[in-house]
């Protein structure tokens, strides 16, 4: 179980900061809510406490394993299916594994897709969402601004 001011990881929205638990009754069932913030937007999200696990929450990575993951971008290798629906099930696939590495293997195929021929409205939005999942857990672990990270990734994906 987490605690008020641990921060954490959610695999489709990113890091945030649980600012609360919360019990609410819905559907006539009373649960206990985690309340996360996270910092990039202002989004606040309700976490039911007994399915974080099933969920995939975690705590977020230490400034040491963000280090690692920023030095790695650039190796990442890419290999992605010309078949749009086949890719973008493979691309939900490796961001909903919460695995961070993934999720950059997302962000790079899509971003070497869009210098080559354009991206779909879909995958815009899949672009934007993956790095907003990466660039939140690094900015928590290593308490840098959200435009750096931007720009380190960015550099790293070229």
């Amino acid at each position: 179980m987490f605690s008020i001011g641990d921060r954490i990881a959610h695999p489709l929205h990113g890091a945030g900061v649980i600012d609360g638990i919360v019990e609410r009754r819905i559907n006539g069932v009373t649960r206990e809510y985690y309340r996360l913030r996270y910092p990039a937007g202002g989004m606040e999200d309700m976490i039911p406490v007994d399915n974080c696990e099933e969920i995939g929450i975690r705590s977020i990575i230490s400034s040491e394993e963000a280090d690692g993951i920023l030095q790695e971008l650039g190796d990442i290798e890419i290999d992605m299916t010309q078949n749009w629906n086949r890719r973008y099930r493979e691309n939900m696939i490796r961001i909903k594994s919460g695995n961070l590495l993934e999720v950059a293997r997302v962000i790079k195929g899509l971003m070497a897709r869009d210098a080559e021929k354009g991206l779909s409205t879909g995958e815009r939005k899949m672009l934007r969402s993956a790095k907003q999942i990466l660039i939140s857990e690094i900015v928590l672990a290593k308490g840098c601004e959200y435009e750096e990270v931007e720009q380190q990734i960015n550099r790293a994906m070229v």
